[in-house]
């Protein structure tokens, strides 16, 4: 994993100092950086989200659940170089792993299209994976967080379900139910993803921690949705990202029975 900080430079420079992309003017980055956006209905919304990207970003890819707006057409008009993907199943992990999957950058950002969320937070993120986390980590409760979109209900059971993760699996974290993440692509060689609902950023958590990845959260504050309505519903959801913990937490426990078993004790000593 390549990731250095150089000085950026300008003009047309032919050196190889030259091929990195400034983020300000004391710093620029070598890895390409790619934003991944799901978006279903949010031709309203997109305009305050593209707003805030940065320039020197790789690629941006929206990935359009079945628009019957004008997401496509609004999100080409914003981002020209915009790279607009089919989501052919349902639910937002389906929507996070279709645009993964078409990204070309090192690097990987995570951002909602119901404008939440600034765009111009990515550098911390970008910043802390390039001074070597694998995994940056947005949170609304870190010290310098916010959140203008979060009830007291919801509140009680993120922090809820938070402890429960951070007992279960060792995690240190402050914010567990966040949509707002970036990772080295090559993280998503440790942590396979197989959920199409919300609860997918939950179960991207626990894997990264189950992997042993370095992981790292960003202060970042979360606005309210401009135009729209959420789909999000306290109890209901709450109740699905439990079922991800203790189905984690069963596999895990799995997993430490079958190591201790005679038969892969004795294919491990073969092996080795």
């Amino acid at each position: 994993m390549s990731s250095v900080l150089r000085p950026a430079t300008t003009g047309t420079d032919p050196s190889p100092a030259g091929r990195y992309r400034p983020v300000s003017s004391h710093l620029a980055i070598a890895p390409p950086v790619s934003v991944v956006i799901p978006a279903m209905n949010e031709a309203e919304n997109l305009p305050y989200v593209f707003k805030t990207l940065p320039d020197w970003i790789h690629e941006v890819v929206l990935v359009d659940g079945n628009s019957t707006d004008d997401t496509v057409q609004v999100a080409r008009e914003l981002w020209p170089d915009v790279k607009v993907v089919e989501q052919r199943g349902k639910g937002k992990g389906d929507a996070l792993i279709t645009g993964f999957k078409a990204c070309t950058g090192d690097i990987i950002v995570m951002v909602d299209a119901d404008g939440s969320a600034d765009g111009q937070e990515i550098v911390s993120y970008v910043s802390a994976l390039v001074s070597g986390a694998d995994f940056a980590k947005g949170s609304r409760f870190a010290n310098g967080g916010g959140t203008d979109d979060m009830t007291f209900i919801r509140k009680l059971g993120n922090r809820a379900l938070c402890g429960v993760v951070n007992r279960k699996f060792g995690a240190r974290y402050t914010d567990l139910c966040y949509g707002y993440n970036a990772f080295w692509r090559h993280c998503l060689d440790r942590i396979e993803l197989d959920c199409t609902g919300f609860e997918v950023e939950t179960l991207m958590n626990i894997r990264v921690v189950k992997a042993g990845l370095k992981v790292q959260e960003i202060p970042s504050h979360e606005y309210l949705r401009i135009h729209g309505t959420s789909n999000l519903r306290a109890v209901r959801d709450g109740l699905r990202v439990l079922r991800v913990i203790m189905a984690e937490r069963s596999n895990r426990r799995d997993l430490r029975r079958r190591s201790h078993s005679p038969v892969l004790g004795s294919v491990r000593g073969e092996v080795s």
